[in-house]
């Protein structure tokens, strides 16, 4: 198929220039016997050695060397043979999310936090021989390792050099294993916990029985009365609950204010068909597990007994089972900070008309993807337009248009849920949700994966880069296993492409959150003409009864529905906190030049601010993060600077 095979040459795909292939590696012969444990063992015997007495050079040295550094999403000329070397940190060296390519940056970051950090007893975990494919072998090791804050874990991924391709230094003959040798081209590095202020968990819990007096409790730590939160989260989605709930096994007094009358209800205001693409093993969340029982892929509003919605029931659940506070039908009014003391005051309104100004440090803003709002691009004449005009996110279900033409404008995941005829703007990536969805998570997240924790520390280890060579991969294997249905997709006319240099889904989730759709059934529908298309001109102007084009043709429509993704995701952010701290900090969603989220995660040139995004698993595992920047800044461990970009 054209759109997939344009690439189809001997020279490395620009998607996979961060991929340390066998070719690159210059063609290295895997001994039959070796000993995995052994190389591990004795790499990181030496790396610890080093890393303990502040040796940049000793640690370099156990690294591949390379000039390598890429730019994950625009395709830079690069040598065929460069062999890419990274260090990706989360909070453990930096107290930020950091990744160095190359080893000038990764010496100028050891030079600057080596020391500092007092790296300590580092211990190997598991060691394996990894093959994801036939070009691609390297050695995985777990470890964990303290510094002077807190305890973390790493893992490293061992490339195979031939031995005449290396100078070899004194500390790394144990790891020579026949004619080739083994060096680090990727080391991930992640804070876990803070020393002395582990999470309550297991025996750590109280242990004293509660006679009669939990119900009271409850009311006063809600009730908020004549106290305030350390931490107030505006947002009570899953990822306002989830730090939420990292802060209280923290022991962080916190707030979740949430402008719904039920948690859950950001969920269960979404059309019926809503189906989450991801899969159960991928979407647990921090401290309770969804059940065995769980369906793979979870309905959002999946009508049971008294109409009560699945997943929206999940987190409403979540919040009573862990003892979130948490205030519903409460808007935020407004934000702002003390420039001194660096407190905010934010102000709030209930449903009964009340108002209450909390003061705080920290404030974490859990929106929702990209702020939550609907984005309608404006046309001429939208005003003499007689029906309604909706976002998907106001479409309920189908019944509520019967007998009425209805188009839908736009052709990513939100709008196939809704059909009759779809305007489609502009060539869209797809793939199937049950076969897709599942290739591109099986390994660590299915049903006989490692731990969700492991999982999650194993996904994170990937750079941006690598991870984008081996989703180009997936995504061509994806598309060949899709093969009829996009060739069915083609055959009608629908405009396809295979994402941001073709890595299909991943770049276009971190850059846009849109442009795609994850395949439920509707693109059948497109192809047997149920779903009719249209996509041979622009929209010129709406008129009283349809859309004119800017080709002449006329589309008429008793309903217009736009499917075209959600505004900027600082949108929400200007209507609380004002335009000047929204310039300030820029952009929070989307990718930076390292390849990390531009402002999400961590805390944002306001001090005591956070922004906090993205799906069941993100939240999972990087609500953890957040809470661990807060509680460390309670407690003086961290002043709250980070290493600045070099």
């Amino acid at each position: 198929m054209e759109y997939l095979d344009r690439h189809s040459t001997s020279d490395p795909h620009p998607a996979e220039i961060g991929l340390p292939t066998l070719s690159k590696l210059g063609n290295p012969i895997i001994p039959d016997d070796l000993d995995v444990q052994k190389v591990a063992a004795s790499w990181i015997e030496t790396f610890g050695k080093c890393v303990n007495q502040g040796d940049v050079d000793g640690v370099l040295a156990v690294m591949v060397n390379s000039a390598f550094a890429s730019d994950v999403l625009q395709a830079k000329s690069v040598p065929d043979n460069a062999i890419p070397v990274y260090w990706r940190d989360i909070l453990a060296l930096t107290w930020d999310f950091r990744t160095f390519e190359g080893t000038t940056s990764i010496q100028q970051f050891l030079h600057d936090r080596l020391s500092d950090a007092k790296i300590s007893n580092v211990q190997l975990g598991a060691a394996s021989l990894e093959r994801p494919f036939p070009d691609l072998v390297w050695i995985q090791l777990l470890f964990t390792f303290e510094t002077k804050v807190g305890l973390a874990s790493g893992i490293v991924r061992l490339a195979p050099l031939p031995i005449s391709a290396n100078q070899l230094g004194s500390n790394t003959a144990g790891l020579n294993t026949g004619d080739v040798t083994w060096k680090a081209f990727s080391i991930f590095t992640n804070l876990e916990d803070l020393k002395g202020f582990p999470e309550n968990l297991g025996s750590r819990r109280n242990a004293m029985p509660n006679h009669g007096k939990w119900e009271d409790q409850r009311k006063n730590e809600t009730a908020f009365e004549n106290k305030e939160p350390d931490v107030l989260i505006i947002g009570g989605g899953q990822s306002g609950l989830d730090v939420a709930a990292r802060l209280k096994a923290l022991d962080v007094n916190t707030l979740v204010v949430e402008k719904h009358k039920r948690i859950g209800d950001n969920w269960r205001t979404r059309y019926e068909a809503l189906c989450l693409h991801d899969t159960v093993w991928y979407d647990h969340m921090p401290y309770l597990p969804f059940p065995p029982t769980w369906p793979i892929f979870s309905p959002a509003k999946k009508v049971v007994f008294d109409s009560l919605h699945i997943l929206a029931n999940w987190l409403e659940s979540y919040a009573e089972a862990l003892e979130l506070n948490v205030w519903t039908s409460t808007t935020v009014v407004s934000a702002t900070q003390d420039l001194n003391s660096k407190i905010w005051s934010v102000k709030v309104k209930r449903d009964d008309r009340s108002e209450r100004v909390f003061t705080m440090k920290h404030v974490v803003m859990a929106f929702g993807l990209k702020g939550g709002k609907g984005y309608i691009p404006q046309y001429p004449g939208m005003e003499k337009f007689k029906g309604p005009i909706l976002h998907s996110a106001e479409h309920h279900k189908a019944e509520d248009h019967l007998g009425k033409k209805v188009v839908v404008i736009g052709a990513a995941t939100s709008d196939h849920g809704v059909d009759v005829t779809m305007f489609q703007r502009s060539s869209t990536y797809i793939m199937s949700a049950a076969k897709g969805m599942r290739m591109l998570l099986e390994g660590p997240y299915s049903e006989d994966g490692p731990p969700i924790d492991v999982a999650d520390r194993l996904n994170a280890s990937f750079p941006t880069s690598m991870m984008a060579g081996i989703a180009h991969r997936t995504a061509k294997a994806i598309a060949e296993v899709d093969r009829e249905t996009l060739k069915g997709l083609k055959s009608v006319g629908f405009r396809l492409n295979m994402g941001i240099k073709d890595a299909g889904f991943l770049l276009l989730a971190f850059t846009k959150a849109s442009g795609y759709y994850l395949d439920v059934g509707a693109s059948q529908y497109i192809i047997d003409g149920k779903i009719k298309l249209k996509n041979d001109s622009q929209i010129k102007q709406f008129t009283e009864t349809g859309i004119q084009f800017e080709n002449g043709s006329d589309l008429p429509a008793d309903v217009v529905v736009f499917c075209t993704g959600y505004s900027d995701a600082n949108s929400n952010m200007r209507a609380i906190f004002g335009d000047e701290v929204t310039k300030n900090v820029g952009d929070t969603f989307g990718l930076n030049e390292e390849g990390e989220m531009r402002g999400l995660f961590r805390q944002l040139p306001y001090r005591g601010l956070y922004s906090m995004m993205g799906n069941l698993a993100i939240c999972r595992f990087n609500s953890k993060h957040i809470a661990l920047q807060i509680k460390a800044m309670e407690e003086g461990l961290f002043d709250g600077k980070t290493y600045a970009k070099q």
